[in-house]
């Protein structure tokens, strides 16, 4: 009986969930329920789902509203209907532009106004598909109004938004965070009213009774609505089912392309080669994964043809096909991959592959896969109110200062409540978790059968692709399954590394950067890794990561592939990661795995490292199938779909262990391990995709350090901040240039071993100068005087000045300060302080001005480089004004093993960490005076007695501890240096 129920999806106006909405219905014996939220259809698929096992009927549609002024509101009779709606509405959400009074014509899509539109409009005739609503606040104005003669056109829209008093506050609090005013000021017009709540099927019925017609007409529309998705044990797989013409030529397809493209993978294919791909390509054409290979190699085909890097990363490296094809470049046949872990028969969905492209190329394969296949969007996912969000929304709404918000949300300990913040987190509780607005998936794109506005209105964000209402737990269940597509910053270093070689070094032979056979053999390479030489290497330049391979030693690429996983919470939190590194580095360690689990794991020595390997134990120590082994990987990591599939085969596993004989302490000793971090373990195909991206970047920094690390610097860099990158260039050989006018460019430029800082780091100068300034020089010339400069290129003094003071114009041999003061007089500044858009057609003579000699510190140009670019090319040590006391340096740390000392370290990162016990410590690396690395710890003991304020030069005196030949300090006392003062001021 109701046919506009709004959730929380109705964003910044709703207060409940779609699942609340149905145990509403259910407290007050309502069977049948129509979800219309505002301008959004979000939750609808999943209101259908969980209304059906409710045995409620669902029915669906969208309130359509320009702001709060509810226009109308339109209910799908079936699929076809909601479709209609769903791209009518995009049509608004997409052009932004305003919902009109009166709908055009929608197919299969009944039109309710609600009564005071009705009598607005002067409405007097209505189409078949249109009606008139009435609330039970209504009912007096009606039988004094004219359409109370539209009989057979009267239903009842009594609005259900609230459920209470409670709801009712929570709603006006999101009203005002929607209208950004105080909750004082917010306008009637805004508000639901207190009255839109829900009413036991009796009692509606009641107020109705003197117009049983309206009851009538009520449930006849409700009986002409039925919407079916397909859910649970009816679903099905909704993507693009074929790829060509019939799922026949898929399949030769895919059988040509693997045969044609078998003996460059694998020159001399073995028999176990020949089998593993026949058994893969029997499972992926029974189960109809076949189009899901096809897409994915189309994408893949496209982004090579257009030099484009990928990686095909995840679970999908486990298969030998998608290896074959090119989708990976990982062999699952040298590693020993599961193609179970992929691919099982108890698979409903399609595989999921994970590609990552260059977070330059990304979009313009986006807009590929946009422009291939016909029914495409992105995918999106839920941001929602969160405490710090919420407080900060809530302080605002109760005019609350500044102050006062900014300790609320980051809950400082001792501040005392006021009444009014005591408000601000009473009612914040109600609306925290409530979705705030829709954003876009990282990754995820849908390719589908249907049209997209089938299963969902769309916008447009502003990359400008069209990206549906509901996020990806949803379109699994209704048998939408994404294509991952993701742009990472690793692949486009690589890229512009070679660009930068070819361009530094022109007559050098081509570098074959997929030659990845080559680098894992390589032993200058391998050294990198051993010595934690990986700075600006994607995936294994942390400091947690350099630090775990120098105790590993980690010379090769299995070794790399390991180091990647056992890093992971998972292994660690198991203390299996102290246990491997124990066993990898003192072979007589080995001894102590169970022998069972050595056996199964010769290869990490009986330590449980991958996800694989919990379906290998599941597999060989407890003789499940490799396919209820992956229900079992999978039920630990959250992602089972059905908790009785998943406790069926727990109790398999035991059971068959206890049928082999194993004791139960053994039993429950590996099902622990298991359970411990089989939900955080790297699947060894991801692992290993990662590795083969490393050793690519591993062999660009071996042999083309200053070129490598000049493409980080222009890619943003990656854990640590541009200056340290500078400081990794300098120590691999580079000479590090400030910005020049005649050399640099907006990004990073090398010449021989020189890198010029870009004018991208200086953030005072307008993109449009720097544009004028590299055109006319790349047009004209090199600039040959500051007056040369000035002639050519339109500029005001504010921008000039920073040129100057960078540095830019030092090939004149003239002091910055005379030339600032130069630059001063010549200028023709208006009082607006803009700058005439043309050059001058005619030169004007320059005059002379008489300049007295200017002194000009070093300090200044230092703070000149702070000020303008954010770090200093400076050594940072030579600022410390304190005298240093007797130390040592970080390669002399073995040597003092155990004992307390003394180091002098540049803050390189710092993070917190938390012990087992949850008390806090801190992780920081540094680099001392010679420009290495080392590590500290502060423990809880000392960490909040010694803080660390922010970049600078620290006094690090502690206990040298050496864990398997890697040292690091526990710091007893730490302090920060005193530098020089800004001389300027």
């Amino acid at each position: 009986m109701y046919l506009n129920c709004h959730s929380y999806y109705s964003l910044r106006f709703g207060t409940f969930s779609e699942v609340e909405l149905l145990e509403l219905a259910i407290e007050n014996n309502v069977n049948c329920i129509a979800l219309t939220d505002i301008n959004n259809t979000s939750a609808c698929m999943n209101f259908v789902q969980q209304a059906k096992k409710q045995n409620i009927k669902p029915i669906i549609g969208v309130d359509f509203r320009n702001g709060n002024t509810q226009q109308f509101v339109a209910l799908a009779k079936n699929n076809h209907g909601f479709k209609n709606i769903n791209r009518y509405l995009s049509s608004f959400l997409e052009s932004k532009t305003t919902i009109p009074e009166k709908p055009k014509s929608l197919e299969e899509v009944f039109i309710i106004y609600p009564f005071e539109k009705a009598l607005e409009l002067n409405l007097t005739s209505f189409a078949e598909n249109e009606f008139i609503g009435i609330s039970v606040a209504e009912i007096n104005k009606l039988r004094f109004s004219y359409l109370k003669k539209h009989e057979d056109k009267l239903v009842i829209q009594q609005q259900v938004t609230i459920r209470n008093k409670k709801d009712f506050n929570a709603h006006r609090l999101l009203r005002a965070i929607d209208n950004n005013t105080l909750l004082s000021k917010l306008p009637k017009t805004e508000e639901c009213l207190e009255t839109d709540v829900m009413h036991s099927t009796e009692v509606l019925q009641g107020y109705f009774k003197e117009f049983p017609f309206v009851i009538t007409n009520t449930k006849r529309l409700l009986q002409q609505c039925n919407i079916d998705f397909g859910f649970d044990t009816a679903r099905k797989n909704q993507n693009l089912q074929v790829y060509r013409h019939s799922f026949d030529e898929d399949c030769k397809m895919l059988l040509q392309l693997c045969n044609d493209k078998l003996h460059k993978r694998y020159p001399i294919p073995t028999e176990k080669v020949h089998a593993r791909l026949q058994k893969e390509l029997k499972v992926i054409i029974e189960l109809k994964f076949v189009s899901f290979f096809l897409i994915n190699y189309d994408i893949i085909n496209y982004a090579k043809k257009n030099i484009f890097f990928h990686v095909g990363r995840g679970s999908g490296a486990n298969s030998i096909v998608a290896y074959i094809i090119g989708i990976t470049d990982v062999d699952p046949v040298e590693l020993d991959l599961y193609f179970e872990r992929f691919i099982n028969p108890f698979r409903a969905s399609p595989p999921d592959f994970d590609i990552d492209f260059s977070w330059k190329d990304r979009n313009t394969v986006t807009q590929y896969i946009f422009d291939r296949f016909d029914n495409v969007a992105l995918l999106a996912t839920y941001n929602t109110f969160k405490y710090r969000a919420v407080v900060r929304e809530l302080g605002k709404v109760f005019g609350l200062p500044k102050e006062e918000i900014d300790k609320l949300s980051k809950r400082v300990a001792g501040h005392k409540l006021d009444e009014i913040s005591k408000l601000v987190l009473k009612y914040g509780k109600l609306i925290e978790g409530f979705p705030n607005y829709v954003s876009v998936h990282s990754a995820g794109v849908l390719i589908l059968d249907k049209p997209i506005h089938y299963y969902s209105a769309t916008s447009l964000p502003p990359k400008g692709f069209a990206t549906v209402q509901f996020d990806m737990n949803i379109a699994d269940d209704v048998g939408v399954f994404k294509f991952d597509i993701l742009g990472q910053r690793g692949l486009a270093k690589i890229k512009d590394a070679l660009q930068i070689i070819k361009e530094n070094y022109p007559d050098a032979p081509e570098i074959d950067i997929t030659d990845i056979e080559r680098f894992k053999k390589d032993k200058k390479i391998n050294n990198l890794l051993k010595t934690g030489g990986a700075i600006g290497a994607y995936y294994v330049e942390s400091p947690a990561m350099r630090g775990l391979m120098q105790k590993l030693q980690t010379q090769d690429y299995l070794g790399l592939v390991a180091a990647s996983s056992i890093i992971r919470p998972g292994v660690s939190g198991s203390g299996m990661k102290e246990e491997f590194i124990k066993r990898h580095r003192f072979p007589e360690k080995r001894k102590e795995a169970h022998p069972i689990l050595l056996e199964i794991m010769p290869e990490t020595y009986g330590v449980m490292v991958y996800q694989e390997d919990v379906m290998k134990v599941a597999n060989k120590f407890a003789d499940l199938t490799l396919g209820e082994a992956d229900v079992l990987r999978r039920g630990m990591s959250g992602k089972y779909r059905s908790v009785e599939e998943f406790k069926a085969v727990e109790d398999k596993f035991v059971s068959n262990c206890r049928k082999k004989g194993y004791k139960d302490a053994l039993i429950f000793e590996v099902w622990n391990q298991i359970k411990s971090f089989a939900g955080y373990a790297f699947a060894k195909g991801h692992s290993a995709s990662y590795a083969v991206e490393s050793y690519q970047s591993l062999f660009l920094k071996c042999y083309y350090p200053i070129e490598f690390m000049t493409a980080v610097l222009n890619n943003g860099g990656g854990f640590y901040s541009a200056e340290h990158y500078i400081h990794e260039a300098k120590m691999c050989g580079a000479i590090i240039e400030l910005p020049c006018i005649n050399h640099s460019d907006h990004a990073n430029k090398v010449e021989g071993k020189t890198i010029y800082l870009g004018f991208g780091y200086l953030k005072n100068v307008e993109q449009l100068t720097m544009q004028r300034i590299l055109t006319e020089r790349q047009l004209f010339g090199d600039y040959i005087s500051l007056d040369n400069f000035m002639d050519r290129i339109p500029i005001s003094i504010e921008q000039l000045s920073v040129l100057i003071r960078i540095n830019a114009f030092r090939f004149t041999k003239i002091p910055k300060t005379a030339l600032l003061w130069k630059a001063t007089f010549k200028l023709k500044v208006t009082k607006t302080k803009q700058v005439q858009e043309q050059v001058k057609l005619f030169h004007s003579q320059h005059q002379n001005f008489e300049i007295p000699q200017l002194n000009n510190h070093w300090l200044e140009n230092v703070y000149d480089e702070i000020e303008l670019l954010g770090f200093t090319v400076n050594n940072y040590f030579s600022l410390v004004t304190e005298p240093f006391c007797p130390h040592i340096k970080a390669k002399e740390m073995p040597q003092f093993t155990n004992q307390n000392v003394l180091l002098y370290g540049q803050l390189v990162t710092t993070r917190f960490n938390k012990t087992a016990q949850g008390k806090l410590m801190r992780l920081s690396t540094f680099i001392d005076i010679a420009g290495n690395y080392f590590d500290a710890v502060h423990f809880t003991d000392v960490v909040s007695l010694y803080p660390i304020n922010g970049m600078g030069i620290y006094a690090c005196y502690g206990k040298i501890t050496n864990r398997f030949d890697f040292c690091s300090m526990n710091v007893l006392k730490s302090k920060k240096m005193s530098i020089a003062g800004d001389p300027r001021f």
